[in-house]
């Protein structure tokens, strides 16, 4: 596919992409995907990075932020928030990675296989899909983690479970406008296998859309695991939770405010990184 610039001229591959590496909204967009591989690169070298050990106790209890070495402050126990924050941050961010690479295979594959063959398979997917689509995603969650248990294993399956019906109906939707396209019954009629049909023809046609929605759904599972923490739903005391944090500490939000408010400070930026980044790969996308 070919973009116009400015001058006229058609550009295509190696040249198209050095065009919008030079413009400059094509630049911004560049650096917020980038955003993504920083954040996960730096959710790595948490346990390098973090001054102290986000368990222990290492100094006087509810010391404001930038006195006796506490650069966030220090909690009723005297841990150095800093440090809750960046490991809290650290399994936050792999636990959204996780739950929409899983809801990208699972749901991605159901979509596949329904858009691929049609027929009543389709049906009967698209309606088991349509069933979980029905049921009010958080209170399902809730539900699951509550009869497992709290726990970040648990969470991370509770969540994944209301999570891959919108991959699935996203990549069934792709599949089937392009099994309609003239190349496809082309290759139908050359005899190509309906597993090579699917794998090399419809699926790369639907990736483009499904990695759009999986960079933006990055943020919204943040702040859906924070939240389910916040209820009590997730690592239990004293392990690094954001959503957590929040709660367990909310008796100091008047006095000793940087207690509560940091670790909800950390979903925010966690997640408005994660909104650039999906909001500059959908552009890039829109462009190229």
């Amino acid at each position: 596919m070919a973009i116009a610039i400015p001058d006229g001229t058609w550009l295509r591959g190696g040249e198209r992409r050095l065009a919008l590496l030079k413009s400059p909204s094509g630049l911004v967009n560049w650096v917020a995907v980038g955003l993504v591989p920083i954040v996960t690169v730096l959710a790595l070298v948490v346990p390098w990075i973090s001054p102290h050990d986000p368990l222990v106790p290492v100094g006087m209890p509810l010391q404001a932020p930038g006195k006796d070495g506490f650069l966030l402050g220090s909690d009723s126990v005297g841990r150095d928030i800093l440090s809750r924050v960046l490991y809290g941050a650290q399994s936050s961010w792999f636990a959204a990675l996780v739950v929409v690479a899983v809801g990208l295979i699972f749901g991605g594959l159901i979509g596949l296989i329904a858009g691929a063959t049609g027929g009543w398979l389709d049906s009967t997917l698209m309606r088991i899909t349509d069933g979980f689509l029905s049921l009010p995603a958080p209170v399902l969650a809730i539900a699951v983690v509550a009869a497992l248990g709290p726990g970040f294993v648990h969470t991370l399956v509770a969540v994944s479970i209301v999570w891959w019906p919108f991959y699935a109906r996203l990549v069934r939707g792709e599949v089937a406008r392009l099994a309609a396209r003239p190349h496809i019954e082309a290759a139908k009629l050359a005899g190509v296998g309906r597993i090579r049909l699917a794998m090399r023809h419809l699926l790369p046609g639907a990736v483009p859309n499904a990695l759009v929605a999986a960079s933006l759904d990055i943020g919204t599972l943040i702040l859906t695991l924070a939240a389910l923490s916040f209820l009590g739903l997730g690592q239990s005391a004293p392990a690094p939770e954001l959503g957590a944090d929040s709660a367990r500490n909310l008796t100091y939000f008047l006095q000793q405010w940087w207690v509560p408010v940091m670790p909800g400070l950390a979903v925010l930026v966690l997640a408005l990184i994660a909104n650039i980044a999906g909001d500059g790969l959908r552009n890039l996308m829109k462009t190229s």
